[in-house]
């Protein structure tokens, strides 16, 4: 199939999307433009659209599993107090870089980012009226810590990575760590600079926190501690278990240390919604992936990636910026690369290892782009105007690329 079909259909989803048309519905119907527009008869496109779809079926399952961790963190309150209790170990004066660490905690032990942008606002608001910092300030420093955490963090789009280039989901995150601390250094150092004089302040009312009734620090942080620690026995000893298993036994270990079981059933639904969005976004993500996976576009990539002299190894991290710019998602965008160029990437040499985290990595630079929910979630969790959000893209994506070079040059020292 030709690359032109492809990148038909990824415009038609575009459009769509950008007209805010459903996003799993809309990659639904590039895949099928795009697939019959490329050359393939509709049979051989539905074909290759469903067998997109169970390229991704294992990382799916392993979602879903993952929303017990998630809802339990979010439900039972344990998500707010490791909130607060970095911002109050840290103190006022580095409010803003406790605002980064917090968000980049919560992310990097399994919360959504955006999920853990609004967990972390009604502080930063707090923080914010206090210290007069505009809201492009605070909401930024959130945004940044949430990026960092992204890259190392048992989420979906790690998971999917890691599933789609049969890569060991912890190995995946570890080697991301490095990176990480090298984009929070630089996320303080751009808060640090820019302090958006100009922009609005807070002016919003502080929204009102039961502290009272939210569980003990070593409680809320002992699930995700139950969880990373069953996923290293891989690496360290050799012995197995499965994010599936590991991510649901910490969120059922926290509950029990935080003696909120009476809250299991909620925890649960909530996870279970959250993921299920994921899931459908991963299926219209699918069927688009596979008709990109039989086309030519990736060998259109490599050919201009060669043309100039960047070799085929900066395939991964082009990618996952390209396809987050087209899903403006963070998970559809890895799973759009990791699903379309995997093979390329391992056939380069490059380890499974790397390739998954180069790619996760990448999927940071353009996944804030304003036909994505993450845009609105976030500019709505401050009540920032549209016009001060749009200017945080260019911050956003600079703290992205960041990420994603520092991954690149890492994996090419290695």
């Amino acid at each position: 199939m030709t690359a032109i079909g492809a990148i038909i259909g990824l415009a038609i989803a575009i459009i769509l999307i950008l007209r805010r048309f459903n996003t799993a519905y809309s990659l639904i119907l590039g895949a099928v433009i795009g697939g019959v527009a490329g050359g393939f008869a509709l049979t051989e496109t539905i074909t290759f659209m469903v067998e997109g779809v169970k390229d991704i079926s294992p990382a799916i399952i392993r979602i879903l599993a993952a929303g017990v961790l998630s809802g339990v963190l979010i439900k039972t309150g344990a998500a707010s107090r490791i909130a607060l209790t970095i911002i109050r170990s840290l103190g006022r004066k580095k409010s803003l870089v406790a605002l980064i660490l917090s968000v980049f905690l919560l992310t990097a032990i399994g919360v959504f980012i955006d999920v853990a942008v609004l967990t972390v606002a009604p502080i930063a608001i707090a923080v914010g009226k206090g210290m007069d910092y505009s809201k492009m300030r605070i909401l930024l420093a959130m945004i940044a810590g949430g990026k960092c955490g992204n890259i190392i963090s048992p989420n979906p789009n790690t998971i999917i990575a890691a599933e789609n280039f049969n890569a060991s989901l912890p190995s995946v995150m570890y080697v991301n760590i490095i990176p990480a601390v090298i984009g929070l250094a630089v996320s303080v150092l751009i808060i640090s600079v820019f302090k958006f004089e100009g922009g609005e302040r807070v002016t919003v009312s502080e929204e009102s926190r039961d502290e009272e009734g939210l569980p003990a620090f070593w409680c809320s942080i002992l699930g995700p501690a139950v969880t990373i620690a069953m996923l290293i026995l891989r690496p360290l000893t050799g012995i197995v278990i499965d994010p599936l298993i590991a991510l649901p036994a910490g969120g059922l270990a926290g509950i029990i240390a935080m003696s909120r079981t009476k809250q299991l059933t909620a925890s649960l639904s909530y996870g279970l919604e959250k993921m299920s969005s994921v899931a459908v976004l991963l299926i219209g993500t699918g069927t688009i992936a596979g008709i990109i996976k039989n086309s030519t576009l990736k060998d259109v990539i490599i050919s201009g990636l060669d043309s100039l002299s960047l070799g085929e190894s900066f395939v991964a991290p082009v990618a996952g910026a390209l396809m987050s710019a087209v899903t403006a998602s963070t998970t559809a965008g890895a799973t759009l690369a990791s699903v379309s160029f995997a093979g390329v990437i391992l056939a380069a040499g490059i380890p499974a290892v790397w390739g998954a985290a180069m790619i996760n990595s990448g999927a940071t630079v353009l996944d804030h782009l304003p036909h994505g929910s993450f845009f609105h979630v976030t500019a709505g969790s401050v009540e920032m105007n549209l016009r001060e959000r749009l200017k945080l893209i260019a911050y956003e994506s600079l703290i992205g690329i960041v990420l994603a070079a520092s991954s690149y040059i890492f994996a090419a020292i290695y």
